[in-house]
């Protein structure tokens, strides 16, 4: 048997049984960075309670058979937004239209087309409707609806017209003045009531937009848009809070002030300089590098009537720049943890990013590494998430090939467990 039927997975469902047995023609040891041929994994109540050599048979235990597969931990994507997908012009209004349940519903579909890829877990970093997102979020964890495990960061936190803030580009008797509640943040004191605010809200991360961006309504996608003093004290708030900080930035001094206060993530990082990668390197400051969603706006920038015109030659400059970017980091000894930026890149394509990763450099066994155990110490979870190991969570798919020969395997992912449940699965 090549794979574990509707019906049988029915019949598990029914039986109350929870002891499986998942046999392994090849198992990805990530955290030793090799493959060990014909394992038994053993799970029970959602979680993997040992690994053993050769095909293990049990009275009572139900068999899952991926003999012809290659196994590995659950991937991981450390930057999506599940709210919506780019779909300009009409993606930039619907803040104007769309309520909190239609942002929930909606996103219920990209998760499921996230899962079904095969991420079981995932960094949303920042929302149009934060609300609908930890609706989201807690929905999956109940089991009512099926998606990756969310850790989500809420409201990006930017500074008066940055990056993140949401009155950018809409007419002056509409904008306002929003502050730390709304995400918007001037001074150290508005830092902690803004960090304190996420608190509250219910964020498991927190995400800062350091320097200007591509797709907001306006100028500038890279200049520096926080001091080091409001850096200062986010980090002090957050470090109170035990909040994991990321970083959107492309230009390289407000990336610089962010690294040097302690971020513990830079995502995009277009344009990081050598300088800047010798401190993420020796500080173990993370880089995720989103080349998907760069490929994705440049694509777009080339196309009329695709992109508003102060965002289009933003997209033009910077998309091009981060697969490259991304091969020196990598050069350079700066830690890796996979991310896509899907929700600006289409949800369920977020295996597309390994070719990109493996394009520039980087080998197989690393770009998967960087999308299980190294995104799990990114998250501080290192003890559920990112190995198939005694303790972690049940979270395992596989593949009908070798990811480390053709790394397009896991744009097809064959089979998906999440906590000990299968999610999806179809023939090799």
């Amino acid at each position: 048997m090549k794979q574990l039927t509707l019906f049988v997975m029915l019949l598990f469902s029914m039986s109350g049984q929870t002891t499986t047995l998942l046999h392994a023609g090849k198992l990805i040891d990530v955290a030793a960075g090799q493959v060990v041929a014909e394992q038994t994994v053993v799970i029970d109540k959602g979680r993997i309670v040992e690994v053993l050599d050769g095909y293990v048979n049990r009275d009572e235990a139900v068999v899952i058979d991926l003999r012809s597969a290659t196994v590995m931990p659950g991937l991981m994507d450390m930057h999506v937004h599940l709210d919506g997908e780019l779909n300009p012009p009409e993606s930039y209004a619907e803040a104007y239209y769309m309520n909190s349940a239609e942002y929930a519903l909606r996103a219920t579909i990209y998760a499921r087309r996230t899962l079904e890829a095969g991420f079981t877990t995932v960094r949303d970093l920042g929302t149009g409707d934060h609300e609908a997102l930890f609706a989201l979020r807690d929905a999956i964890a109940q089991g009512i609806v099926a998606g990756p495990r969310i850790f989500a960061a809420g409201k990006s936190i930017a500074t008066t017209g940055g990056h993140a803030d949401p009155t950018n580009g809409i007419r002056e008797d509409l904008r306002g003045d929003p502050g730390p509640k709304e995400g918007v943040i001037n001074g150290p004191e508005d830092a902690y009531k803004a960090i304190r605010q996420r608190y509250k809200d219910g964020s498991d991360v927190v995400k800062l937009t350091v320097t200007g961006g591509v797709l907001s309504l306006a100028k500038s996608g890279d200049n520096p848009q926080f001091t080091r003093d409001e850096l200062d004290a986010v980090m002090s708030a957050a470090k109170d809070y035990n909040f994991v900080v990321a970083v959107h930035a492309h230009g390289p001094e407000g990336m610089k002030r962010a690294v040097l206060a302690g971020v513990h993530s830079v995502e995009h990082g277009t344009y990081m300089t050598p300088e800047i990668m010798n401190l993420m390197r020796d500080r173990g400051t993370w880089y995720v590098p989103t080349i998907s969603a760069g490929k994705w706006v440049a694509e777009l920038a080339e196309q009329d009537g695709k992109l508003p015109d102060v965002v289009r030659p933003k997209a033009a400059a910077v998309g091009p720049q981060i697969q490259s970017t991304f091969a020196s980091a990598w050069s350079a000894g700066v830690p890796i943890a996979f991310g896509t930026d899907s929700g600006v890149s289409p949800h369920g394509l977020n295996g597309r990013e390994f070719q990109y990763m493996v394009e520039a450099g980087m080998p197989a066994m690393e770009a998967i590494r960087s999308a299980t155990i190294n995104a799990a110490k990114l998250l501080r979870a290192s003890d559920d998430l990112g190995e198939i190991k005694p303790g972690a969570y049940a979270d395992i798919v596989a593949v009908y090939g070798d990811p480390l020969a053709d790394i397009t395997e896991l744009e097809s992912v064959g089979f998906v467990m999440k906590e000990g449940e299968v999610v999806f699965s179809r023939e090799e």
